[in-house]
């Protein structure tokens, strides 16, 4: 997606209604501070919901609402033993983790401390991310010229260029473009040779391998 199009209108109004699921929120706030147009049509559907916000007739809010709120509005403001935390278990990778916009980079940091970042074949890792969500949500580095095993999807998959880029057979993507791929898409990505790329992914479904390692993929399913 090199510009904002009608088929993302819809998550751009949900997100501002505050009903996106919170793996496309975390997605569409990563790419709206990567990407001035994307902000600008967020901030546009944000003025629209809250002149509807303005019409509806108020509700009672839940038992102790407010301090939930300022729990949670603490716990983001806190982030120096999340950072520590974090740093021992990324290794090297903590400059670029710390590099990533906002709220990416305190989702990143929290599943780097936790998990740690999983190698998926030479000079490609990935990082489980926890959005509170039933969407599988992964963080890629996927380093100068090195290519994705083949594979095609069991759902739809929305993958956010964050830094540097890759190519498919399908087009070009750089900082701030949206890839999305489905069951009918079967592609190899390839990262570009002029850096490294940062990518994050949100899917319903998951991966469909080629080749030998989609062989060993279906022996472990038939397990």
């Amino acid at each position: 997606m090199s510009s904002p199009s009608s088929r993302f209108s819809e998550l751009y109004s949900a997100y501002a209604a505050g009903c996106l699921d919170p793996a496309f929120a975390l997605m569409l706030e990563t790419q709206a501070m990567v990407r001035g147009d994307i902000r600008d049509a967020v901030a546009v559907s944000e003025m629209i919901a809250g002149a509807f916000l303005e019409t509806t007739e108020p509700a009672a809010m839940a038992d102790r609402a407010l301090e939930r709120v300022m729990s949670a509005i603490d716990a983001i403001d806190a982030p120096a033993d999340l950072s520590r935390r974090a740093g021992k278990a990324a290794g090297q990778a903590i400059e670029e983790l710390l590099a990533l916009p906002e709220p990416l980079r305190a989702a990143a940091l929290d599943s780097a401390g936790q998990r740690g970042w999983q190698t998926m074949g030479l000079g490609i890792k990935r990082l489980p991310i926890d959005a509170g969500s039933a969407m599988d949500v992964e963080l890629y580095r996927i380093a100068p010229g090195a290519k994705l095993p083949r594979h095609t999807h069991d759902g739809a998959e929305y993958t956010l260029v964050v830094s540097g880029g890759f190519r498919d057979e399908h087009g070009s993507y750089g900082p701030g473009d949206i890839a999305v791929s489905d069951q009918t898409i079967n592609h190899q990505p390839v990262a570009d040779e002029d850096g490294v790329c940062i990518a994050l992914a949100v899917r319903d479904g998951g991966l469909r391998f080629s080749g030998v390692i989609g062989f060993v993929q279906s022996l472990i399913a038939a397990r």
